[in-house]
């Protein structure tokens, strides 16, 4: 396991090196000022397209803007929101959230272009199906000369689609909040029990395809975003005098790094290592520049491909914005990241159960949900991306491969599976981000051309 500890550790660190800072903050900021700050711009309308003021049952495509939206935030609120944001600040102290909150609002330039992207050039499988994703978008909009960056993307995507982080928290907070505290002995055979239950919900949910995922998705994703808002308000307003201090420490440590370790540099120093680190988990959690969220927003029922970019980058808003910073302000305020040496998961249990009388218990449900909303929708990326490797019909090989990952996860240590997942992370990035870049003109194209006639249905 240490080998395998090793191993991953120098394939993220490879991976998330320089290059790819810069195509993710750079290429995003490219993206934000080209577009003169449009995903700020039209905020309310992007809210009116998700509440289905411009729907149409008609439309080519499988689903709505609002569950093609729930799909895709079923996947980034997740454990990135919970374990990743716990595992930012361990590592990276307060500072590392506001590195985080830059990637979201880079990210949102980036999801509206590449989720754009996703259904303006839409691509057909195997089957002659509507497909949309960055493999898509790079062999109809770049042409087969670059479909060596889609076949790159769709093996990678493969691996990065495996539920790997999200099964392991998940089995890690059953382990200490449940197991442990009530003298169940943790063993390899406690870990394989809860592979198996897992194994068999999500098999009953993902082997039903796109449809049955989505209808999933959009009853859990609101309710399990509401309970953890209420429960970490709740937080916040017990430790209220707390809060304006922290939010300060955030943005002040950002550009000191005092509690990031000294022997980690990068770009010369702690501070470049600390951004690397906040712009990694902030990755982790709204995936912006990733590929990911344009496969389910690829799957939209709408002839406007901005319109569904519009409602993409609102993800970013949601996941980041919202929901990380409340973890990050409930670890902070209750003291838990300097008293204990919990990471992970574990470090925002403790938070909960400092702060509300079974607050364990109550943050235990929403893990449960966040995590297995995050299996169905990561499960329908895996998919997508066999089915243009090798053709649709065979696509539902993937399932098998993905729900044996659940057990592998299960059993393996938390520093591995992250550092697996950053690392592949990385490689889906390359290639998304350089396909986006050279096909901006096209999305501020149509960008224009939507919102000028949208400006003369107004008139």
């Amino acid at each position: 396991m240490k080998t395998l500890e090793n191993l991953t550790a120098a394939f993220s660190s490879f991976a998330w090196g320089l290059p790819l800072l810069i195509l993710l903050v750079g290429g995003g900021l490219y993206l934000l000022i080209r577009s003169q700050f449009l995903p700020f711009r039209y905020l309310g309308h992007a809210i009116s397209v998700l509440r289905g003021k411009y729907d149409n049952p008609n439309d080519a495509g499988e689903i709505s803007h609002f569950k093609a939206l729930t799909t895709a935030l079923s996947s980034t609120i997740g454990m990135g929101n919970i374990a990743g944001v716990a595992l930012a600040i361990s590592v990276g102290g307060p500072g590392a959230m506001f590195w985080m909150w830059v990637s979201a609002i880079v990210g949102m330039s980036t999801k509206y272009f590449t989720s754009t992207l996703a259904i303006l050039y839409r691509g057909k499988d195997s089957n002659g199906d509507i497909q949309g994703g960055p493999m898509y978008f790079i062999t109809e909009g770049l042409g087969k000369h670059w479909k060596f960056l889609a076949v790159l993307f769709s093996v990678f995507g493969m691996l990065g689609a495996l539920p790997v982080v999200n099964v392991n928290q998940l089995k890690q907070a059953i382990n200490d909040i449940i197991l442990i505290p009530n003298g169940v002995e943790v063993s390899f055979g406690s870990n394989l029990i809860i592979a198996i239950v897992l194994v068999i919900l999500t098999s009953i949910v993902i082997l039903g395809g796109i449809q049955r995922i989505s209808r999933w998705a959009s009853k859990m994703v609101p309710a399990m975003v509401v309970l953890y808002f209420v429960l970490v308000m709740i937080i916040l307003g017990i430790y209220i005098e707390e809060v304006p201090k922290y939010l300060s420490l955030i943005v002040t440590d950002a550009f000191v790094a005092d509690y990031f370790p000294k022997d980690q540099p990068f770009l010369g120093g702690v501070l470049g290592a600390l951004i690397l680190h906040g712009i990694k988990r902030g990755a982790f959690s709204n995936e912006a520049g990733l590929g990911t969220a344009p496969m389910a927003h690829g799957a939209a029922k709408t002839d406007e491909p901005v319109r569904e970019g519009l409602v993409a980058m609102l993800g970013p808003v949601i996941d980041t914005l919202i929901v990380c910073t409340l973890t990050a302000l409930a670890i902070l305020v209750t003291g838990v990241w300097e008293t204990t040496s919990d990471n992970g998961v574990s470090l925002t249990a403790s938070a909960f159960e400092q702060a509300l009388p079974y607050g364990q218990y109550l943050l235990m449900i929403c893990v449960f949900f966040f995590s297995v909303s995050s299996l169905f929708s990561y499960s329908y990326y895996g998919t997508k991306c066999l089915s243009f490797l090798i053709g649709a019909d065979k696509k539902h090989f993937y399932n098998y491969f993905y729900i044996l990952s659940i057990i592998l996860a299960a059993t393996t240590p938390f520093e591995a599976m992250i550092n697996f997942i950053d690392g592949v992370f990385a490689f889906m990035a390359f290639p998304t981000m350089i396909a986006t870049i050279l096909l901006a003109p096209k999305v501020l194209k149509e960008s224009k051309r939507y919102f000028a006639s949208l400006k003369k249905t107004k008139n």
